[in-house]
């Protein structure tokens, strides 16, 4: 089973928010219901998934961080580098995580 997507939960705040407007619409208060009801779990899947990407944001940083330790003690350039990649991904990645 696969975590919390921001995708999927865009996809189901939309349908929800069409089904809550067509249900307004028409005067379908079960239609509403279950429309409001959609929406605000795929806002909380949204959440999920963003909190998801931040978590592993950290945990792409916090590898990058020792790389790049370990490598400087013991003067291993390669090693550094691909901690500097590892901390800028893992930057990125809670950066986008975070705005979005």
């Amino acid at each position: 089973m696969t975590g919390p997507s921001k995708t999927s939960g865009q996809i189901h705040s939309a349908k929800g928010s069409m089904k809550e407007s067509v249900g307004r619409t028409i005067g379908a208060v079960g239609l509403q219901r279950s429309g409001a009801q959609e929406h605000a779990a795929g806002q909380a899947e949204i959440h999920g998934g963003k909190a998801s990407g931040y978590a592993q944001g950290t945990a792409e940083r916090a590898q990058g961080k020792k790389d790049q330790v370990v490598g400087a003690l013991t003067g291993d350039q390669s090693q550094r580098a691909a901690g500097d990649y590892h901390v800028n991904k893992g930057d990125a990645s809670q950066t986008y995580n975070r705005k979005y």
